[in-house]
């Protein structure tokens, strides 16, 4: 058993002190909490002289303490102090990796955000806050992950430090954003912003999941229907041409060649597809497979522009919803640039950003991206940031960005369908051919 020191808040608000034994940790906070305490600190006494967090029993953590401001919002743990240095340019996944890892899903993790930012708007203490959440969490995996959450920041963690520790759940531009909010007070507008963003970016990827469905089934169908041909319906055409003796035309001897190699090595032929996938998505993962891959996306005609409006949206999205909590020009551009996905515009905008800490407009400075910013956009940009209007107009041509890429994708779907369509024809047209010509041919070797 181990001895514990604690601080906590009791129901009257008044500061409560003790020691309480325990087997662990977590028994000790349980104990706790059984007692209807909320706890502040907690230090295992044994352990005072040898771990850093005997440093916080005179300092405890100012999880509980949170107080409102002036305009009605509330500090967070990170408030009264500077915001930390910012975190490796990893190609970081873009915003719609505000999803969530396997075990919490999107929608635990946009639940979590929205009730965490209305608690917090509503005075409730973040600590306190915390402990609501992941008793009223419905499934086990996001019970446990909101307590050890709530454990770190109990612990004297900031928020943004303690969700950084789960990167397969809070991704960087989540962490980034709710690094910002604790640093300037507003971390309830804040988690309200990153809700807003995981349910658009929901949306818009439930509407390209369902226009590219019927798409994807035309393309199962067309490669079970060619390998239905050339297991089943080729072999029987062989045999035929064989007892005659036949000499087949090039065409015909391409679709039989195949249909062999199916019949006699098709497993292997599967499992070198299998071997080469498993490479070519390990290529894709690292560093420079990775940044090869998207330089050659953003180079193809169609899906190189619609990939660069969409990261152009959600930077402006992000900047103007950050500028306009009040988060300062540099921090907003430190934070907006995690969103983009693709680290070849990551390094663009960075380089922007280096610009304007030299005291350059931005308008000017973003003119570096070309790739990301048409000269109508930055002229936007530069009259906005002129009459002091940047974060709304930022907001507005997000907006409209967002709702020209809805009709694009919309078009490029209604295209996509009779393509598939024309494609399935083509294969089954082509092999139909190869096994008829033969046929007229077949008299001259009968006479």
């Amino acid at each position: 058993m181990a001895t514990f020191q604690y601080r906590a808040l009791q129901a009257d608000g008044s500061i409560a002190e003790g020691q309480i034994e325990a087997g662990g940790r977590q028994e000790a906070l349980r104990r706790i909490d059984e007692q209807r305490l909320r706890p502040i600190s907690l230090v295992e006494q044994n352990a005072a002289a040898r771990t850093p967090r005997a440093a916080r029993a005179s300092h405890p953590a100012p999880v509980a303490a949170s107080s409102p401001v002036p305009n009605g919002k509330h500090h967070s743990p990170g408030s009264a102090t500077a915001p930390a240095a910012p975190r490796a340019e990893a190609a970081s996944s873009p915003l719609l990796s505000l999803g969530g890892s396997p075990r919490i899903t999107a929608r635990m993790l946009e639940n979590f955000t929205r009730l965490l930012s209305s608690l917090l708007a509503a005075g409730v203490p973040l600590s306190r806050a915390l402990v609501i959440l992941h008793k009223e969490a419905g499934a086990p995996q996001a019970r446990a992950k909101w307590k050890e959450i709530h454990d770190r920041v109990v612990d004297g963690m900031s928020l943004a430090d303690a969700m950084a520790k789960s990167p397969e759940t809070f991704p960087r531009v989540y962490v980034a954003m709710v690094e910002a909010g604790e640093a300037g007070g507003f971390l309830d507008v804040v988690l309200a912003q990153i809700a807003d963003f995981q349910a658009r970016e929901k949306e818009i990827r439930g509407k390209v999941l369902a226009a590219m469905l019927y798409p994807v089934i035309l393309l199962t169908l067309a490669l079970g229907v060619l390998v239905f041909l050339l297991v089943f319906f080729i072999p029987k055409f062989q045999t035929i041409f064989a007892g005659f003796g036949a000499r087949l035309p090039l065409l015909t001897q391409l679709i039989v060649s195949a249909s062999e190699v199916i019949r006699s090595y098709g497993l292997f032929v599967a499992l070198a597809l299998g071997v080469g996938l498993l490479l070519a998505r390990t290529w894709f993962l690292s560093p420079a497979g990775r940044r090869t891959w998207e330089g050659v996306i953003l180079r193809l005609p169609v899906v190189g522009p619609l990939v660069a409006q969409f990261a152009m949206a959600r930077f402006c999205r992000m900047l103007g919803t950050l500028l306009g909590a009040s988060v300062p020009l540099i921090n907003g551009l430190n934070v907006a640039r995690r969103s983009l996905g693709n680290q070849i515009l990551v390094d663009a905008v960075s380089n922007s950003i280096d610009r304007v800490k030299e005291g350059k407009a931005l308008g000017p400075s973003l003119a570096e991206c070309p790739a990301l910013f048409s000269g109508a956009t930055l002229e936007m940009i530069a009259v906005a940031e002129e009459s002091a209007r940047l974060d709304r107009e930022l907001v507005r041509i997000a907006d409209l960005t967002e709702g020209d890429l809805d009709r694009q994708l919309r078009t490029a779907v209604a295209l996509a369908e009779p393509l598939m369509l024309f494609l399935i024809a083509g294969m089954i047209g082509t092999i139909f051919i190869g096994m008829v010509i033969p046929i007229f041919t077949l008299q001259d070797y009968i006479k």
